[in-house]
């Protein structure tokens, strides 16, 4: 018999994440689709053996969490249960203080999964190991940078053993290449430890503070107070993987979170990628459509240029459909050669640049790759979609061109707008490179990012948002860069 708990944190955490963890508690918000807890808990249902599903954080129940709960229990068919902490515990805390929930039943191990992760989670292969040789805790490992590694946990373990003989949080100096992923798997027996900090932390309250206990003492962080401690004494091992991995502590990494997980959808989910259909848009490259939306029919969603197109220059060589043509022209933007090609300069009329004779000529839509669109969106003919998340009842009018953002819930955007943001992506070129912790502001400047537009934000036409975030219910009048709008 097995369990695994989620942890998902509560409101006090998450402000990277603002303001699309306004609407929603972070844990639901939607990535590659479906709500950011969901990847967790599909992975353990997966697991043989796998009894119940505990959630553990500090957020009210409230009806969008009580609403997802009651849907998962009814689609994996597992008890899904929320348990709520009377105080922000720690990673440690809320699995101490409710540990005769955990062990209820008796299981012989339990997975622990931090919420804001994206992985293939080898939860199966981690069980297999720890049956092979039994300890306490068992952590799951991967790699990064030497540069990256110091915005992690760091394991130094024994290459033959994989016994973690040194664990460090978030080191100022190398320690090793080896990080700490945030999904372990625990024996009943891991609690042990973590009854001896309640009880340290205890100890220590009264005797700083009056008789009793002490309200900080059910505070236990896994990764100071128990792998650190512990490190080295036979107790914590780790299981290295290759697979995918990335942290989602703000809006631009749950932007790259939704890629990983859309490409894993072609052997995991096959059945959420849209396909193409008679009368509906041409589908290349991973793209969700949530079943409610509606997409223009003539949407091409693509990833690249269309086979047997051309893409060579000259008088009659391909140009740009025409909306990108429009943007180009309208904003001065010059990299549009990386999107499809579909129509000739013959047929633009070069002379009087006559984009209302080129939009009859062509008005294709372009949708993808990795976009995500959700419940009731609207989309519109002409428009261009590229790498952008698209939430809950927006609406993207007729040739509006979004890249690289996360349009809010029940936003607009107007006509021929462009709302464009700045990936910060992990360098292609090396292996081991992960998302970098993002910060908003550097020498008192906003650096670029992804733009976001918070919940019922209205765009008007023909204006340029770029790198900038959009505060909900905000009706905007002209063009915005690099800014935070209050």
């Amino acid at each position: 018999m097995l369990k695994a708990v989620i942890l998902i944190g509560g409101p006090q955490k998450g402000t990277r994440f603002r303001p699309l963890s306004f609407e929603v508690p972070k844990p639901l918000f939607p990535v590659a689709g479906v709500p950011m807890i969901q990847h967790h808990i599909e992975a353990c249902a997966q697991v043989p053996g796998m009894q119940e599903i505990l959630l553990i954080g500090f957020y009210q129940p409230d009806e969008p969490l009580t609403q997802f709960l009651e849907a998962a229990q009814q689609e994996f068919n597992l008890p899904v249960r929320y348990l709520q902490e009377f105080a922000p515990l720690g990673t440690g805390g809320g699995l101490y203080h409710f540990r005769d929930q955990i062990l209820a039943g008796g299981p012989e191990a339990f997975f622990v999964l931090n919420a804001d992760v994206c992985s293939d989670f080898p939860l199966n292969a981690m069980l297999a190991a720890h049956r092979q040789d039994r300890h306490p805790f068992l952590l799951l490992g991967t790699t990064a940078n030497r540069t990256q590694s110091l915005n992690y946990g760091c394991i130094v373990e024994n290459p033959q053993t994989h016994e973690v003989l040194h664990y460090v949080e978030k080191p100022s100096t190398f320690i090793s290449d080896i990080i700490n992923c945030g999904i372990y798997l625990f024996s009943p027996d891991a609690l042990k430890p973590l009854r001896d900090v309640f009880q340290r932390n205890q100890q220590d309250g009264q005797l700083e503070d009056s008789p009793g206990l002490w309200p900080g003492a059910g505070t236990i962080r896994l990764e100071q107070d128990v792998f650190s401690a512990l490190a080295g004494q036979g107790q914590i091992y780790v299981y290295l993987t290759d697979g995918i991995w990335s942290q989602i502590k703000s809006a631009g990494s749950a932007l790259y979170a939704s890629r990983l997980y859309l490409g894993r959808y072609e052997f995991t989910h096959p059945e959420r990628l849209a396909k193409h259909t008679p009368g509906g848009p041409q589908i290349r490259g991973n793209v969700y459509i949530h079943p409610t939306a509606k997409v223009a029919p003539s949407a091409v969603v693509s990833s690249g240029p269309s086979p047997g197109v051309k893409t060579g220059g000259g008088q009659d060589g391909w140009v740009p459909q025409v909306s990108l043509l429009y943007h180009s022209l309208r904003y001065g933007l010059e990299q549009i050669d990386h999107f499809p090609l579909i129509c000739s300069r013959k047929e633009l009329d070069w002379g009087s640049t006559n984009l209302s004779k080129a939009y009859s000529t062509c008005s294709s839509s372009q949708l993808g790759p990795n976009v995500s669109i959700g419940k009731g969106v609207t989309v519109g003919e002409g428009v261009r979609l590229r790498e952008s998340i698209v939430l809950h009842g927006a609406t993207l009018q007729e040739h509006t061109c979004v890249l690289h953002s996360i349009v809010g819930w029940g936003s607009t955007v107007g006509r021929w707008a462009r709302v464009e943001g700045t990936p910060n992506d992990p360098n292609p070129n090396d292996p081991r490179a992960r998302m970098d912790s993002e910060s908003l502001f550097k020498d008192g400047k906003l650096l670029p990012a992804i733009t976001i537009l918070g919940c019922r934000v209205r765009i008007p036409a023909e204006v340029l948002i770029l790198n900038s975030i959009v505060l909900p219910h905000k009706e905007l009048s002209r063009s915005f860069t690099n800014q935070i709008i209050l």
